[in-house]
């Protein structure tokens, strides 16, 4: 494997198994209790297979150091379970992973000592402490050394913007100081890795964006990123690379700049409707020069919605497009032709959206 990687994966896979409940013994035969439904007879044989399913598909890809580096999936597509991989939380079925030069199945402490991860939605803090008080602990448990332990609490603190806070209790904090103050906790033993699984979520504009300057700085110190988000333009804006993963195999991995290049002739169509405008996607999908369709909620306050099409034919597709709302009584509002975006390349790619 190649030394100028920070993580190397190479084939992974990851099978799940589901083996059938145990059977009561009174109800494996019958039980005297007749062929009721819950009775097991000879036709329900094939329902005690253990049942099976592939999370992630023989996978390889590589993280240079230095690198932020985007891995971008719907619901289910394997995503968490190769971050949970990576973090030797789950082993792989087969293949090999290697974190900062180590094994994750060999040498599994030694890819924790490497690695800074921040979960979205996990509570890692301890709310009744302070933010100083958490470092203290943490730092404890990470075997920062007890002679650098201050300073280093205090360079964190200033560089997460929260001296000013150090010593309130974290309950007090906003989402955004626990979130800044959780990746301060990953940064305790100045792994050379870090994890970041949508950082920004939950947080305001302003939040966001300090984060985002935060993961700009840690890529300028060495710090390798590896980066999950539902935000495709802060992918965008963010990463060095991008993997598109879906039904655990990866479909696309290349800068963002070349990942929209191979949709230059394609065309972006964004529609503001009245309402969801549910009863013209299936029929909007099945026009042939369409290759992507979604709808979500406009992010504006006045509960309108947003149809978003991928067309190779902008001019034709709208005009179908208009015939179909007016047809349903949906009520047009804003309409605009945009240059093909990152999140457009996933469209194309899964034909579906993250929001899915």
């Amino acid at each position: 494997m190649s030394t100028v990687n920070s993580i190397e994966v190479e084939n992974l896979r990851r099978v799940f198994t589901r083996r059938a409940p145990r059977k009561l013994p009174w109800r494996r035969n019958g039980g005297g209790k007749g062929n009721g439904p819950g009775t097991t007879g000879s036709n329900n044989g094939g329902n005690n297979r253990p049942k099976t399913t592939v999370a992630v598909d023989g996978i390889s890809f590589g993280i240079q150091s230095g690198e932020i580096f985007g891995l971008l999936g719907p619901n289910g597509a394997g995503k968490t379970t190769t971050i949970k991989i990576l973090c030797t939380l789950v082993n792989p079925t087969s293949g090999t992973a290697r974190v900062a030069g180590y094994d994750i199945v060999r040498e599994p402490a030694k890819v924790r000592g490497s690695m800074g991860t921040v979960f979205s939605g996990e509570r890692s803090l301890y709310w009744k402490l302070t933010g100083r008080e958490n470092l203290e602990y943490f730092a404890a448990l990470y075997n920062v050394e007890p002679s650098k332990t201050a300073s280093r609490i205090d360079s964190l603190l200033c560089k997460m913007d929260l001296e000013a806070k150090a010593n309130e209790l974290v309950e007090r904090y906003s989402t955004g100081m626990r979130q800044r103050l959780a990746i301060a906790r990953a940064l305790l033993a100045n792994p050379p890795v870090v994890l970041l699984d949508e950082p920004t979520a939950g947080l305001d504009p302003q939040s966001a964006r300090n984060l985002r300057d935060t993961v700009r700085s840690l890529r300028d110190e060495g710090h390798t990123i590896l980066l999950t988000t539902h935000y495709m333009a802060e992918a965008d804006e963010l990463c060095d690379r991008i993997a598109i993963i879906d039904h655990g195999r990866i479909i696309a991995l290349d800068t963002p700049a070349t990942l929209k290049a191979g949709l230059q002739e394609m065309h972006s169509l964004e529609v503001e409707v009245d309402r969801a405008p549910d009863g013209v996607l299936d029929e909007l999908r099945s026009l042939p020069l369409v290759r992507g369709v979604e709808s979500y909620a406009s992010d504006n306050g006045l509960e309108t919605w947003t149809i978003r099409v991928l067309t190779e034919d902008s001019r034709q597709t709208l005009d179908a497009l208009l015939d179909l709302l007016r047809a349903s009584g949906d009520r047009v509002l804003n309409m605009k032709a945009n240059e093909p975006t990152l999140e457009d390349v996933f469209i194309a790619l899964t034909g579906k959206s993250l929001r899915d």
